[in-house]
């Protein structure tokens, strides 16, 4: 019935044919639906919980008081916000349903423990705050699945233990934050490794910690010392503590300069509140001496162009013992060099830079790996890169300063005493009868009131003339004599001036451009 009735073949008659022609098409659209070809009605999207707030990326969940994760959560959030409730524990693989996920906020919950499996399916997670919860331990299982991890925030929590291999499998491991918290020892050396990568922030602040190890976080990267927090701990006074700290004040790493005064250590185990401020106050320490770590790394000078080779003397068996420098700009250094091989490293354990440039001055810290995990300091070089000074420079700086000077002072004097005189009248004779406003051409121009009797040879008028000085017309005495107004007795001479009246004579003669008569 159905191929006779297809749309096409031939028209129906009455209303059963049309009856049978409507059931032949159901029956098609079925069948093709069956082996896909045809478009069928896909699943209608999973909806937003209804707890939450959701966006094109984003899935909110805070503040709900939920008790357990919601069920139904969008696949396409890449950050899920589930703050400020009361969760207690995370089920195994709840994260499949989120494959793009890279940022979980789950502070402010009361998670004791996390389950083996509890962040599988999260290979794309970079950051994860569980921060003010009430975790005791750091497991190794804890955090090992997330291999993109980058920020873990686990401050204000209640640890009182980090796994030794809690971080080994998070090899792009920037910042992690453990203040807060109860720890009283740290395995420091589970971070070396991570050192040689990106680990930048270890935050260890305001925890119980009562002893450090100096020798293992002497032995740790500059990159992880530089951001290797340890103040507000209750660790117990030592100079070998304080001389380590001072160092790392002076090669300013932040850890003790942004934090400079809140470095503390107990004087007395028996005393718990026996807590002083050693960086500040520090004439406890003077007698201190420093020991073969507290060494300056060794001056390296070098001109722009040269190579040098930089070694570290060392007495390791050279079988089981593989090298790496760490340079000034923090990047790790192992054989045969950098990518673009300005820095080569060889077998030995020698650094050679072929080209030394201004940019490669820095302290140079070169290490030895005997294990994956263990990494011992050899030498620490401070290498400098200067230009040559050019030839023929006899001059010190001070010395060129000091001729400088002379030269100056002897300019000033010249100009003070070697002057021509600057008004004929007085350097002829004295003119006892004649008043001090016309001896001097300055006092003349400067004078605001005329004077209160004119000399005897000397017109009384209005105006006033001002004139420049002329070359020398005629000496008297090898002194050189000046043109007055009254030898001009043309008003258009060239260089004449008029001014118009006595009560604009101080303006007209400092403004810029001066009336010409």
């Amino acid at each position: 019935a159905a191929r006779r009735l297809l749309p096409g073949t031939m028209s129906p008659r009455g209303p059963a044919d049309l009856l049978w022609l409507r059931v032949a098409k159901l029956l098609l659209l079925l069948q093709l639906c069956t082996h896909d070809r045809a478009p069928c009605a896909s699943p209608l999207p999973r909806s937003c919980p209804a707890a939450c707030i959701c966006t094109s990326d984003l899935l909110s969940c805070s503040r709900q008081m939920l008790q357990r994760v919601p069920r139904a959560l969008p696949p396409t959030a890449t950050t899920l916000d589930l703050s400020h409730n009361a969760l207690t524990q995370l089920h195994d693989r709840w994260l499949a349903a989120l494959p793009h996920l890279e940022a979980l906020h789950i502070s402010h919950n009361q998670i004791k423990d996390l389950s083996p499996q509890a962040f599988h399916n999260a290979s794309y997670l970079r950051h994860l705050d569980m921060s003010s919860n009430h975790l005791h331990v750091v497991e190794t299982h804890y955090f090992d699945a997330l291999v993109s991890l980058e920020e873990l925030l686990l401050y204000n929590n209640r640890i009182t233990r980090v796994d030794e291999n809690a971080f080994t499998k998070l090899s792009g491991l920037r910042k992690v934050y453990l203040s807060w918290n109860n720890l009283t020892t740290f395995p420091f050396r589970s971070v070396q490794g991570l050192g040689n990568y990106s680990l930048r922030t270890l935050d260890l602040s305001s925890n119980s910690l009562s002893s450090i190890p100096v020798e293992e976080l002497a032995a740790l990267p500059e990159n992880i010392r530089n951001g290797l927090y340890l103040h507000n701990n209750p660790v117990r006074c030592s100079c070998p503590l304080y001389l380590m700290l001072q160092r790392w004040k002076q090669r300013g790493f932040s850890s003790v300069k942004d934090f400079f005064e809140e470095h503390t250590c107990k004087v007395s185990d028996n005393v718990p509140r026996s807590l002083i401020k050693f960086l500040k106050y520090s004439h406890m320490f003077e007698n201190c001496s420093a020991g073969p770590e507290d060494v300056h790394p060794v001056p390296f000078p070098v001109m722009v162009g040269q190579t040098l080779l930089l070694a570290c003397n060392t007495s390791l068996p050279a079988a089981a013992t593989s090298y790496m420098w760490i340079s000034p700009h923090h990047e790790p250094i192992k054989h045969p060099g950098n990518s673009n091989r300005s820095l080569e490293v060889y077998r030995n354990g020698s650094l050679k830079i072929e080209v030394a440039k201004p940019w490669h001055s820095g302290v140079y810290v070169g290490l030895a790996i005997n294990s994956p995990h263990n990494f011992s300091r050899l030498c620490e070089v401070n290498v400098t890169v200067h230009y040559p000074k050019p030839d023929g420079e006899t001059f010190s700086t001070g010395l060129t300063t000091l001729l400088g000077c002379i030269v100056s002072l002897l300019l000033v004097l010249v100009y003070l005493y070697l002057t021509p005189c600057r008004c004929l009248s007085c350097c002829k004779k004295p003119a006892p009868l004649s008043p001090p406003q016309e001896c001097s051409a300055q006092s003349s121009i400067l004078s605001t009131t005329p004077p209160a009797t004119d000399g005897p040879n000397r017109k009384v008028s209005a105006n006033k003339h001002v004139v420049f000085l002329e070359p020398v017309r005629e000496t008297q005495n090898g002194k050189i004599r000046l043109a007055l107004g009254e030898d001009f007795p043309d008003a258009k001479h060239s260089k004449v001036l008029q001014l118009k009246s006595d009560s604009e004579s101080i303006s007209s003669v400092f403004s810029d451009t001066p009336i010409v008569s």
